[in-house]
């Protein structure tokens, strides 16, 4: 399949290398998008067209059955001023993952890389130049059919558009302050928790909202089933360093499978780090903190990277994690993974996984 490309004739003011310094995450938008449909059995019409709104009727089966995912990845401006996209076809895949549990087509991977590669080439201008930017690229599918019933739509839109961003977090690289939510929870057994659809997060939402006044910048949730096991933050999956060892939740159908926690495990152990992939309770958590033996903690994501925390709070305990008089409380090894993946990243270290491809080699 061809992908024809209509360029925009009105072109957007681009962020100026001052403005890149403030760009947040995901507020602006860039001056092309992909998108393709689906139906009769087969995908047609790949095109890349001017940004624009989209046109829903009031019946697609999205609007009221959630027929919904997406992904998330980034392409960066190195030194040299090439761009490079960081493990776009892990990200191609795991889309075909999710749609295969939300009943939805799936999307050759060589073919969506392809896609993302030449909506980027033509993009390329806005992939911001300043340290820690990048140009963030949101795949999404939606079921599109114009009629009400519980069943898998029959016709589908698959777009991807980006946007320049800075970092994820306002304060940058820091440590961040998360509570664990014992009266909501995110996913259950048997569930959709290992798909990124956005059902996941809307349930989120309340249990952030309600963190958040307390100042907490995310909730760490447990298991459904007991509330006991620690499962993942509401935008990033999660890793303690805790005797050495560096654990994390062990994948399930309740746990999104992370290519940052994928990249970031292989990278520790490279490093000479053990990781251990196991169920972590709350309580061997906390006990942890309070005898001195979690060295670290820090979320792993697309779009934050790796986030350290400085404080868990639990019902009436609150750990605090790291020595802010050293490195600000950021830990050495999540500094050190921090360096290393985003040095891979922006084509500063040498890629030896496979991992990093410049959008203008095929």
């Amino acid at each position: 399949m061809n992908i024809s490309i209509t360029h925009a004739t009105e072109l957007k003011t681009k962020p100026t290398r001052e403005e890149e310094a403030s760009l947040g995450f995901g507020q602006r938008f860039s001056d092309h998008m992909f998108m393709m449909n689906y139906d009769n059995g087969e995908w047609h019409d790949a095109r890349i067209v001017p940004y624009q709104r989209l046109s829903l009727d009031p019946a697609c089966s999205v609007l009221h059955y959630a027929q919904e995912i997406f992904e998330g990845l980034k392409a960066y401006r190195t030194d040299d001023d090439r761009i490079l996209m960081f493990r776009a076809k892990d990200n191609a895949q795991r889309l075909n993952d999710s749609a295969r549990r939300l009943c939805m087509p799936e999307i050759d991977v060589d073919f969506n890389y392809e896609a993302m590669r030449k909506l980027v080439q033509l993009e390329r201008d806005w992939v911001p130049h300043n340290p820690g930017t990048s140009l963030y690229l949101r795949p999404t599918m939606i079921g599109t059919e114009e009629a009400l019933g519980v069943h898998a739509a029959k016709s589908y839109l698959y777009y991807i558009i980006c946007a320049p961003s800075g970092a994820y977090y306002k304060a940058g690289l820091a440590p961040i302050r998360i509570r664990v939510e014992d009266k909501y929870v995110r996913a259950v057994r048997g569930g959709t928790g290992s798909a990124k659809t956005g059902g996941n997060y809307a349930c989120s939402i309340l249990a952030g909202a309600e963190a958040a006044k307390e100042g907490y910048s995310q909730v760490l949730w447990l298991d459904g089933e007991h509330l006991k096991y620690v499962q993942e933050v509401g935008a990033m999956n999660m890793m303690f360093l805790i005797d050495g060892k560096l654990i994390t939740a062990p994948l399930q159908d309740t746990i999104l499978p992370g290519i940052t926690r994928r990249s970031v495990m292989t990278l520790a152990r490279e490093m000479g780090i053990e990781v251990e992939e196991r169920p972590l309770s709350v309580d061997e958590l906390i006990a942890a903190g309070e005898n001195g033996s979690l060295q670290e903690a820090f979320g792993t994501g697309t779009a934050a990277v790796v986030s350290p925390v400085g404080e868990l709070a639990y019902r009436d305990k609150h750990i605090f994690i790291g020595d802010k008089s050293v490195n600000d409380g950021i830990g050495e090894l999540t500094m050190k993974l921090y360096n290393t993946l985003t040095g891979l990243q922006w084509g500063r270290i040498e890629d030896t996984h496979g991992w990093v491809t410049d959008i203008d080699k095929d």
